[in-house]
């Protein structure tokens, strides 16, 4: 298939809140082969299915060129909201 990705990226995330407090965070890791990137980040304010997209988005955006993704999640808000359609 003609320029369709052949780079394949693994990419683990995960996004968590404190209810209490409202004090969350995300974080990233993405593996290809021998490579890898991380990131993480907090928010003062948010939620825990916000964390968990974050998380996500974060990752997706830290890519520099097409590539094939897995997405790794224990978030089954973020799990749907690629599976249900």
């Amino acid at each position: 298939m003609s320029g369709a990705p052949t780079d394949r990226v693994v990419a683990y995330t995960d996004g968590s809140c404190d209810t209490g407090t409202g004090r969350g965070g995300w974080a990233y890791l993405l593996v290809a082969g021998c490579h890898r990137r991380s990131a993480s980040g907090f928010e003062p304010g948010t939620t825990n299915n916000r964390m968990e997209l974050t998380a996500a988005v974060r990752a997706l955006e830290a890519l520099n060129r097409p590539c094939r993704v897995t997405l790794v999640t224990d978030s089954e808000y973020l799990k749907k909201a690629f599976t249900d359609g």
